[in-house]
């Protein structure tokens, strides 16, 4: 299914809670990963990435190929060790057109990843670096806080978490989650 601005406009309206009651509480990930900031808001289109724990060597080459709207979705398993991320790192991601980052992991810098703007969310801030020797993988099937994320799938963050919505179900999930909302619908 093709995502139109029609849809965004319409999901800008809902919450994750809203999207996660429309997907029968299936989709929401862990509560431990969490956004970095107080108003950290995003949705778009995920890209993955799957990294042996602490290694951040495949999210650089993801951020090769993030395109506007797209959520750099890392699956760092779950390690609090490492950060895969830090603010050089955001920076590029914010300038290739990324509208949110999603790590099951670490990353560090967050006072300068708040004032970058962009939507960071994650496990754990630590300002212990990475390694970088892989191995990983672009563009897979990840888990991402118990929940499976495909590439394309449309991911969604605000203060109460994540959601991962299937592209193929959007229209249906976004209407129920207006009437779990009670709002009218646009049209």
């Amino acid at each position: 299914m093709i995502v139109t601005d029609e849809h965004h406009t319409r999901m800008e309206r809902l919450t994750t809670a809203d999207l996660g009651d429309a997907m029968d509480r299936m989709g929401v990930v862990h509560s431990a990963i969490r956004p970095l900031w107080k108003g950290a808001r995003f949705q778009g289109r995920a890209l993955t990435v799957w990294t042996r724990a602490g290694d951040n060597l495949f999210v650089h080459a993801a951020l090769d190929r993030l395109s506007p709207g797209d959520v750099l979705v890392v699956n760092g398993e779950g390690d609090e060790t490492r950060a895969l991320l830090g603010d050089r790192m955001v920076t590029k991601a914010r300038d290739q057109g990324a509208v949110g980052i999603v790590v099951d992991g670490a990353i560090r810098d967050a006072d300068a990843l708040e004032a970058l703007g962009l939507p960071v969310f994650a496990r754990a801030v630590t300002p212990a670096g990475p390694y970088k020797h892989g191995p990983g993988q672009l563009n897979v099937p990840v888990a991402l806080g118990g929940v499976v994320v495909r590439p394309g799938d449309i991911v969604c963050g605000d203060g109460d978490g994540v959601v991962v919505v299937p592209p193929e179900r959007l229209l249906e999930i976004i209407q129920r989650a207006e009437t779990f909302a009670d709002l009218t619908p646009l049209s």
